[in-house]
C-alpha cells in the first residue's frame, strides 16, 4: 500500500503534461513547477516579470493549501530563470511570500521554459 496522495486543485493551473500538480508522500509534499499561468483561463499572466513571478507563487500557494499546508511549510524552493539578471526581482517577490526562517533555495539559469515564460518555481514542503 502506497502512502502517496495526488494533490489537485482548481485554484492552480491544470497539469499540462504527464505529471500531477503535487504528490504528498508521508508528510512531504512535492509541488510541480509552476509557470505564470492564470488558473481560470490557462493564459499567461499579463504584466511585467514581477507580476509573472507573483503568479508562480500564487499557484504554489494554492497547491500547498490543497495539500493542507502553506508556503511557510516550504523546506526547499527552486527557481528557474531564463535571465539571471532577474534574480533581484525574484528576491523582492519572495519577500512578499516568505518570512524568516526562509526555505532553502536554488536559482537555476536555463535556456528556455515552457510556453516561453521567463520564470518557473517548484517547492518541497514538509508538513507539521
Amino acid at each position: 500500500m502506497s502512502n502517496r496522495q495526488i494533490i489537485h486543485t482548481e485554484k492552480a493551473p491544470l497539469a499540462i503534461g504527464t505529471y500531477s500538480q503535487a504528490v504528498k508522500a508521508g508528510t512531504t509534499v512535492y509541488i510541480s513547477g509552476q509557470i505564470p499561468l492564470v488558473p481560470e483561463t490557462m493564459a499567461l499572466e499579463a504584466g511585467d516579470f514581477k507580476a509573472q513571478t507573483r503568479r508562480c507563487f500564487e499557484n504554489l500557494k494554492a497547491v500547498a493549501e490543497a495539500a493542507s499546508g502553506t508556503l511557510s511549510d516550504a523546506a526547499k524552493v527552486t527557481i528557474y530563470l531564463t535571465d539571471l539578471s532577474n534574480f533581484a526581482a525574484v528576491n523582492e517577490v519572495m519577500a512578499e511570500y516568505f518570512t524568516e526562517p526562509y526555505p532553502a533555495r536554488a536559482a537555476v539559469g536555463v535556456k528556455a521554459l515552457p510556453k516561453g515564460v521567463p520564470v518557473e518555481v517548484d517547492a518541497i514542503l514538509e508538513l507539521k
